[in-house]
């Protein structure tokens, strides 16, 4: 019979799959099956790569995930591969690219092309209209065979198929003259739709050509925001009445609001309602006070939770590993209002007990979000957990092992769910096993440290695809006495042992510990967007009855369990003084008189303390931790924030958020840094751009003015060339969106 060859890999190699590594040595990158090299190719060769790396996934060798974790690579380059290995083979990879072949610029077309320049159309306009590619007109310009006006030259209006565009000071003087009131040029429509004549989806979008409209930017992240699902289940969830603006054109106003960084509803007050309008294909957008009112009707009305439910539904589905591992945590929001006077909660980031609410937020690994859940009378981390997470999760998480296979296997998970220390509990995670569901947190009180010569370097690829090198050692725990468990530690630089316990118990020590670290991505999340989508802002005013049946936290348990941790502080104080207390030096009568006398009132202080803080636990005892809401005493009564619109707008800021992220994937391809992608989605959201549609083409094109380096131009042309390939057409029109900037001459050495 044939013998059986063992697994055994060179030294050096990172492992994609136990069956499947790589190893990078004088610039060449070899894979390796067991012993046998299968692949190679040099560093730099990305054609090869994601070959390879196709024939991987397609073969079954690999999966998507294991890839992306391995290379650090965005999951779109696999994608984008793998339907290319599928539809042409291996040779796709290599094929030469499809390019006009000479003589398009012919002595009449130049003339025509070089008319139209100085006229001042941009070489994307005349490109569009005379059937051209706009890089063949910008390269006869670059080698002199074509050329712009100068400053001083030509000061004719840009000119499209439906006329003049418009500049911002005719825009201005005509919205200020308008007879309805600011902007509202559309008299007709509007007074249909005030008598009840309107159309039953509102106004139908219709741009005009317009130059150097504000936010204009905001535009090109409409294809990410239809992709991740901004217009996606709102039909079957929300309605309006008949009147002039559609479900449609309110969220897509909320989204590029989140975008645009005008945080609060009130900021519109201080923008040009007519500049916004132009976004949207209408005259202007509806004030703050008819916007508000929308919003209310729409939360009130509609079905913000099942929204977002079905939201969530398919962004688990489209990403199935990603949910795997969710991360759950809090977020403690700060209420200064006077409506009603909410209980007080610790927050950390001010160090203050101060009125709020919680919001626990259920997010990926790489800290995109999933669904928020929002707590005005808070559990606690646990309860919320158990009552509202998981079960939650256990529906919605696809790619479950099944009944069968967890039958075979004692110790396989349905999924990962990471939290802190708050729900850190034996019990806690006893019953998510009952469940099969695996936990993962960090152990309160792990005791003593352990042994230095138990940890051993190893290298853990974190969530950015980072390698770094952590102490780590890993024993068996039975946890609380209740379950047993994988407790990892890691050993700092300064001594320090950071105590995890899991129940995954099929899983790398090295790939959960970085899965445990990666919960800083959740950090860092509601950073951003308390800072940039102001998740604390508050969206309504009104407030609303708790049920009488609601559990809450017992107002007497709460004061006797502050005064037990204050005499349990006390006590310890004391009792460091009284075993600090000691004879050094020469002793005389008179010395030792005093030091028997202090340890006699530090011994005194100690039992009284210990009997009144043993009177305390047994007052404690006798006291309900939680009661309901009716039981509170009327002075301990308050009423909750509602909750309807702050769901609904917490769910366009999460689509946002993803739209935000997906665009600084593409821009990853092109630029080292996630957070230097992010700043110029932020600079190309405000800047200000011309719409110019075309009827006879069904274009609408958004013409980019250009940001403040050529480095950056470049980069946004990357962008352009990505979103064109969505050929994404603007919501309500059968107008296909066409990105480009005003100027795109970028010098090869100045490209990314």
């Amino acid at each position: 019979m044939p013998q059986m060859m063992l697994p055994i890999f060179p030294s050096g190699v990172t492992h994609i799959t136990p069956e499947l590594a790589f190893k990078k040595e004088d610039g060449v990158v070899t894979y390796f099956n067991a012993t046998m090299p299968v692949f190679h190719h040099k560093d730099r060769d990305l054609q090869s790569f994601k070959m390879i790396t196709s024939q991987f996934y397609v073969m079954g060798v690999a999966k998507q995930a294991e890839l992306v974790r391995t290379f650090g690579v965005d999951p779109q380059l696999i994608k984008r591969g793998v339907k290319l290995f599928r539809e042409q083979g291996s040779k796709g990879f290599f094929a030469p690219r499809n390019q006009r072949g000479p003589g398009v610029l012919t002595e009449d077309i130049c003339s025509q092309v070089q008319g139209l320049l100085d006229q001042g159309n941009t070489p994307g306009n005349i490109a569009q209209r005379l059937n051209l590619k706009s890089d063949t007109i910008r390269k006869a310009i670059l080698h002199g065979r074509l050329h712009r006006p100068s400053s001083g030259g030509s000061t004719a209006p840009v000119t499209t198929a439906e006329g003049s565009a418009s500049s911002k000071s005719e825009r201005s003087a005509a919205d200020s003259d308008a007879d309805m009131g600011v902007a509202t040029t559309n008299v007709v429509a509007r007074i249909a739709a005030s008598v009840g004549l309107g159309c039953e989806d509102g106004v139908v979008p219709h741009f005009v050509p317009a130059l150097d409209v504000s936010y204009g930017g905001v535009l090109l992240a409409l294809p990410a925001l239809l992709a991740v699902g901004l217009l996606r289940h709102m039909e079957g969830h929300f309605a309006l009445p008949r009147g002039y603006y559609s479900l449609y054109n309110i969220f897509m106003l909320l989204g590029f609001m989140a975008l645009s960084r005008v945080e609060a509803i009130e900021g519109l007050r201080y923008e040009a309602p007519g500049e916004w309008g132009k976004l949207l294909g209408l005259d202007r957008i509806p004030e703050v006070r008819t916007l508000r009112e929308k919003i209310k009707y729409l939360a009130e009305n509609g079905q913000p939770l099942p929204w977002s439910a079905a939201l969530c539904q398919d962004w688990m589905n489209e990403a199935p590993e990603q949910a795997q591992v969710c991360y759950i945590d809090g977020h403690v929001r700060v209420y200064h209002g006077e409506q009603t006077k909410l209980p007080r909660h610790f927050v950390s980031r001010q160090r203050l007990c101060l009125r709020a609410a919680v919001e626990y937020w259920v997010n990926a690994m790489d800290g995109q979000p999933f669904f928020v859940v929002h707590q005005d009378v808070d559990p606690g981390l646990i309860k919320v957990l158990e009552g509202d997470i998981l079960p939650r999760l256990s529906q919605d998480i696809p790619g479950q092992p099944s009944t069968d296979a967890l039958a075979a296997d004692p110790f396989l998970h349905r999924f990962i769910v990471v939290f802190d220390r708050e729900g850190y509990s034996p019990e806690l995670m006893a019953r998510m096993w009952q469940e099969r569901i695996a936990g993962l947190t960090y152990r309160k009180h792990p005791g003593n440290d352990w042994p230095l010569e138990e940890f051993k370097p190893h290298e853990v690829r974190l969530v950015g695809g980072e390698v770094t090198t952590m102490l780590l050692a890993e024993r068996g725990v039975f946890l609380g006495g209740v379950i047993w468990v994988r407790e990892f530690r890691r050993l700092t630089t300064t001594g320090h042992q950071t105590s995890i316990v899991t129940t995954v118990y099929h899983g790398e020590m090295e790939q959960l510990s970085a899965a445990m670290f990666a919960r800083w991505c959740q950090e860092n999340f509601f950073a951003y967007m308390r800072k940039h989508y102001g998740l604390d802002k508050l969206i309504s005013y009104g407030t609303e009855h708790v049920p009488d049946t609601t559990m809450v936290i017992n107002p007497e348990y709460r004061r006797l369990d502050g005064e037990v941790r204050k005499k349990t502080a006390k006590l310890s104080r004391v009792a460091a003084q009284f075993g600090g207390l000691g004879l050094d030096g020469d002793i005389d009568p008179e010395r030792v008189k005093r030091y028997e006398s202090k340890k006699g009132e530090l011994q005194e202080e100690s039992d009284h303390l210990k009997e009144e803080l043993s009177t305390l636990k047994e007052q404690r005892k006798s006291v309900k931790r939680h009661i309901t809401f009716g039981e509170l005493p009327a002075d301990a009564r308050f009423e909750r924030l509602t909750v309807s619109s702050k769901h609904m707008i917490d769910t366009v800021k999460m689509v946002s958020y993803r739209s935000e992220t997906a665009m600084a994937h593409t821009l990853g391809e092109i630029m080292a840094r996630t957070d230097d992608a992010r700043a110029l989605l932020r600079s190309i959201y405000t800047t200000e751009a011309d719409l110019l549609p075309n009827e006879t083409a069904k274009t609408l094109t958004v013409r980019l003015h250009n940001m403040t380096s050529r480095i950056h131009d470049s980069a946004v042309l990357h962008l352009c060339k990505e979103l064109n390939a969505t050929e994404t057409v603007y919501p309500g029109t059968n107008l296909r969106l066409v990105y480009e900037l005003v100027s795109s001459r970028i010098p090869r050495d100045q490209e990314f």
